[in-house]
């Protein structure tokens, strides 16, 4: 397969990094409708047979359950595997709130190891920065777990520019993790600039936008209570609407290439600098496609016309801010 040529450095790490990433927050369970373990380390086992190399996971998906998954599939693979997960988030009675405490942040990366069942992490990312803690100090606190080996890599994920200054000021980042596709693009003014002043790897979460880049969405999709989906903005009337007609017509450009959109929406993240593709899945076959993502790149004129497809289709865009944590 292509895979071999779409790897990428992030420093630290002891080996490259494959371009397109698990995501596992669907594994959870949490936000998605429940866990379903068998065919989550079905899902894993897969992702790693088709050369994806980097899974990324948080404490807070599934609270524990996502890594704990994630642990038990890679057990006997776990050198060939790089492994990301977060800290800085809490909870308490299923209420999710921001933590990071520096006696909170060692405490989560020993909950972390037993349960991803290895001696060190690989890339550690804070989930979202906390008002209540200096960057500093956070920054400080990883860099001293990066030291003792725990971890070998830093990241920030949801961080702004000054946040991510701050945080380079004590200590050495090597990745960002921002939300980042097709329909969701603000960090083109600052973030991924950044990143590439800076030679930041970009892990992009959502490059399918919670499935609605998957193609297969249609009018009479419906998102249950405990679906994410059902409160996003995008999901909802009269957004939906646009949004699928955007699809429609983004199919277009990716039959130009003999490509699936799924395949057009994954390429566009990795043809715009030096970008990770979170691929969300929890279930095997939703990591078919991923090789048709790979071994070619969109054109310029190709990034005309989808720009174009989004100004016209997409009259009232909205980002992925419902997402974040409350700050306490």
């Amino acid at each position: 397969m292509t895979q071999s040529n779409e790897t990428i450095t992030i420093p630290g790490l002891p080996f490259p990094a494959s371009r397109i990433a698990l995501g596992t927050w669907a594994i959870g369970g949490w936000m998605w409708g429940g866990p379903d373990d068998d065919n989550a380390v079905k899902t894993v086992h897969e992702a790693l047979d088709l050369g994806i190399n980097l899974i990324d996971t948080a404490p807070v998906y599934g609270f524990g359950h996502s890594e704990e998954v994630v642990g038990r599939a890679v057990e006997g693979r776990r050198d060939k595997v790089l492994l990301a997960t977060k800290l800085g988030l809490n909870w308490k009675d299923g209420k999710v709130f921001r933590d990071s405490r520096p006696e909170r942040l060692r405490q989560e990366v020993e909950d972390s190891l037993k349960r991803l069942r290895t001696d060190r992490i690989d890339l550690i990312q804070v989930h979202w920065p906390d008002p209540k803690v200096s960057i500093a100090e956070v920054a400080r606190t990883l860099e001293g777990l990066r030291k003792e080996g725990k971890v070998l890599a830093l990241g920030a994920s949801n961080f702004s520019v000054e946040q991510l200054d701050e945080f380079r000021a004590e200590a050495p980042l090597a990745a960002i993790q921002p939300p980042y596709n097709l329909f969701e693009r603000e960090i083109e003014k600052d973030i991924l600039p950044y990143a590439k002043k800076h030679h930041l790897v970009a892990l992009a979460y959502g490059p399918l936008c919670r499935g609605l880049l998957s193609g297969r969405m249609t009018a009479e999709s419906k998102f249950g209570k405990d679906d994410l989906r059902s409160s996003d903005p995008k999901f909802q009337a009269p957004r939906f609407a646009h949004y699928l007609k955007a699809v429609e017509d983004l199919k277009a450009v990716a039959d130009r290439h003999g490509k699936s959109l799924l395949a057009l929406a994954i390429r566009w993240v990795l043809d715009r600098g030096p970008t990770i593709a979170l691929w969300g899945a929890r279930k095997p076959s939703q990591i078919s496609g991923v090789d048709d993502a790979f071994g070619w790149s969109l054109t310029k004129q190709d990034m005309r016309d989808i720009d174009e497809i989004l100004s016209r289709d997409i009259p009232d865009p909205v980002g992925p801010e419902f997402m974040a944590p409350p700050d306490a």
